[in-house]
């Protein structure tokens, strides 16, 4: 056995080459972010903070949405309620994630990352058709609208939310689930920053359909970032090759290396939102070019596609097992 780090190795075992990649993955990380990450604690205090806010924001949105006749904060509150839900979910994700590999779960807990975005994105589908149907119901007949009222229940949100932004921004560039909640409550702001303008135009014009309107293009907003959110991540979970992976550029990078003849069995899928994993086939004659292979083909293949957990099994010939007499 051959270490590469402190918690990382690779395993030369029926001609093959296996680098685990967890501990390596959490050495390389550490780091990469010196300069900006934040310690477990951290995070889960940034975290927790974030959910609180936003739960107070929630509770305030939807009761003055309710006394105010406003559609629009009621649609807003509710999208901000699935963001919160996503937000636990993400920070639930975050914690599992760090669960070292087991007997039962050997790749750990990562992927719970990637079920998290999808639970995410189904709560927002729905809140979407909730929030549609009543706007819809209210233009026939929109009832008279408190714009003072939105107007000032906006303006909290675009300051709770951009609070949260703050705190969920630092070191989100290397978490993809980090940044994805970093995203919502920017986009969140935005919301609200739309609901104080209609709420606006209402009390210079009384026009009460305003409201209704609003909500139905916040709901449109909504399904914008939904639908890709909900595309990746059933994506992912059906182990597709993530976006962040060229498959044709990894099967020509194995493919160009010295003495390797052939490569099939190509996998690409994710562990996590974080963390790639790949096995593959290769063919290679020459005892030689095979021990110069094993040294090198993993380091690289996480420098250059961020490939943290690889298995490669090398092979004599294409039929070594895949042909039979």
């Amino acid at each position: 056995m051959e270490h590469n780090g402190p918690d990382s190795f690779k395993h030369d075992d029926h001609h093959g080459t296996h680098d685990h990649g967890h501990g390596e993955r959490a050495h390389a990380h550490g780091d990469h972010g010196h300069s900006h990450a934040l310690t477990a604690e951290g995070v889960n205090a940034r975290m927790g903070i974030a959910v609180v806010l936003n739960l107070i924001f929630v509770a305030t949105e939807g009761t003055f949405g309710f006394l105010s006749n406003s559609v629009a904060l009621i649609a807003d509150a509710g999208h901000n309620l699935g963001d919160v839900l996503g937000l636990v979910c993400a920070w639930t994700a975050i914690r599992l994630a760090r669960r070292p590999p087991g007997g039962r779960f050997t790749y750990g807990l990562g992927r719970s990352s990637v079920l998290a975005a999808l639970t995410n994105a189904v709560l927002l589908l729905l809140a979407c058709g909730a929030i549609a149907w009543e706007a819809i119901g209210r233009l026939a007949a929109p009832p008279p609208v408190a714009g003072a009222t939105v107007m000032g229940v906006a303006a909290i949100g675009i300051v709770l939310n951009g609070i949260s932004a703050w705190l969920l921004h630092k070191g989100s560039h290397d978490d993809l689930s980090r940044r994805s909640a970093f995203l919502h409550m920017v986009s969140d702001a935005a919301v609200s920053a739309g609901v104080l303008i209609s709420g606006g135009l209402i009390l210079l014009t009384g026009l009460s359909w305003l409201d209704p309107v609003a909500s139905l293009l916040i709901v449109a907003v909504i399904l914008v970032s939904t639908w890709s959110l909900l595309r990746d991540s059933v994506h992912l979970s059906l182990d597709g090759v993530p976006s962040s992976v060229n498959s044709t550029a990894v099967m020509s990078f194995l493919a160009g290396q010295r003495g390797v003849t052939d490569v099939h069995d190509l996998h690409i899928w994710a562990l996590s939102t974080t963390s790639v994993a790949l096995t593959a086939h290769l063919v290679v004659p020459d005892r030689d070019a095979e021990d110069a292979l094993l040294g090198s083909l993993t380091p690289f293949l996480k420098k250059r596609f961020r490939i943290d957990h690889a298995t490669l099994q090398i092979e004599r010939d294409h039929c070594e097992h895949d042909c039979h007499a």
